[in-house]
């Protein structure tokens, strides 16, 4: 993350001195996140930047925007640094010391595996929240995947007109653990599968009487991704484009019922748009965080939204789930794709762990 920062930050001939607040957010610890924000400015060659370091499982994009702004707000800062990253390929494995244990051993938990598999207020999987709300609306497995072959081709769309290139550095050069060399080259997203009507009707429910299938989901991934937030007046001088602006227009939370976690993004959604003075159909483009297909067929029916206006350049659905970049990506995804439609408003919305969720209302 303080690799691509730093090189991206050099690309757009954005200084050092432009940034004086910073919030990472990241939801699976590494060595040495302890650190943070510093640590992560600092190899990034932002040596006086400081600002916290936030943790909110899948709205963590969200939850950083948030923090970025309200600092801006307070007048406190003019210009924040708001960078998300995660591995969740290779979470920790954590022991916790506990002397008056039995033979004065601890516990243990793999964090990313063993949180979602079980919800420690229920004791159930994620993928049951899942199974829950698709009980609950009468979701069966055909509309699911209907879903996925959707969002799949408004990806494919993205790739085919370059629109990654818009915000990725493409093509990527990785280097090895020392920053020293080149060892691959990455042209996109690493480790997509694309999905067949066939394929997909040949998978079983993952849950025995259920109706979500593994390819009904998203699939692990690693990612980082970074946004600007500024006063409307340092955004302007350090935009390569000042004829375009871009305005934050509300946030929204919620949580849902226990075990119910893909209903959440409703309510949220709602809220923003309160916030923001808006409806549903007031927007040009909705984007979402969607771990299951379900998640968008749910918020269609709660508040009136087209499906097929949803994540018409793809999703999370699609590209993965790095959990902290994953709302950060799809916002800036949301503001490129209202870019090139010469405006409008769109939302953002999104689901995460406790059975919460956390949306954004933007204007361009």
């Amino acid at each position: 993350a303080a690799h691509v920062a730093r090189a991206e930050l050099a690309r757009r001939q954005l200084s050092p001195d432009a940034f004086d607040y910073g919030v990472l957010g990241l939801s699976v610890p590494q060595k040495h996140s302890f650190y943070g924000l510093p640590w992560v400015a600092g190899m990034a060659g932002l040596g006086t930047l400081a600002g916290p370091t936030v943790m909110q499982a899948c709205a963590t994009g969200v939850r950083v925007m948030l923090a970025a702004a309200q600092e801006i707000e307070a007048g406190i800062a003019s210009c924040a640094l708001a960078l998300t990253c995660d591995r969740t390929s290779n979470g920790p494995h954590l022991y916790y010391p506990n002397p008056r244990g039995p033979g004065g051993t601890g516990e243990h938990e793999d964090w990313v595996l063993g949180n979602f598999n079980r919800d420690p207020l229920g004791g159930h999987a994620m993928l049951a929240t899942a199974e829950n709300v698709a009980k609950k609306f009468g979701i069966e497995t055909a509309e699911q995947h209907a879903i996925v072959l959707d969002r799949e081709a408004g990806y494919k769309e993205a790739v085919s007109s370059g629109f990654h290139r818009r915000f990725m550095a493409l093509p990527f050069d990785v280097p090895d653990a020392n920053f020293r060399k080149t060892v691959g080259v990455l042209e996109g997203d690493d480790g997509i599968r694309f999905s067949t009507e066939p394929e997909l009707a040949k998978l079983r429910p993952v849950l025995e009487g259920g109706t979500v299938t593994y390819g009904g989901q998203t699939h692990p991934a690693d990612g980082n991704a970074a946004i600007v937030l500024a006063t409307p007046g340092r955004a302007r001088e350090l935009s390569r484009d000042p004829a375009v602006r871009i305005r934050i227009l509300g946030f929204g939370q919620c949580r849902t019922t226990l075990a119910h976690m893909p209903e959440a993004p409703g309510p949220a959604a709602q809220r923003a748009l309160a916030q923001a003075g808006l409806g549903i159909g007031d927007m040009s483009a909705i984007k979402t965080h969607n771990p299951f297909a379900l998640n968008d067929i749910v918020l269609a029916r709660t508040t009136g939204a087209d499906p097929q206006r949803m994540n018409r350049l793809g999703c999370s659905l699609v590209w993965g789930h790095p959990q902290a970049p994953m709302g950060t990506r799809s916002v800036i995804e949301l503001i490129e794709e209202l870019v090139l439609a010469g405006g409008g408003h769109g939302l953002f919305t999104g689901c995460a762990a406790g059975d919460s969720a956390m949306a954004v209302v933007v204007q361009v």
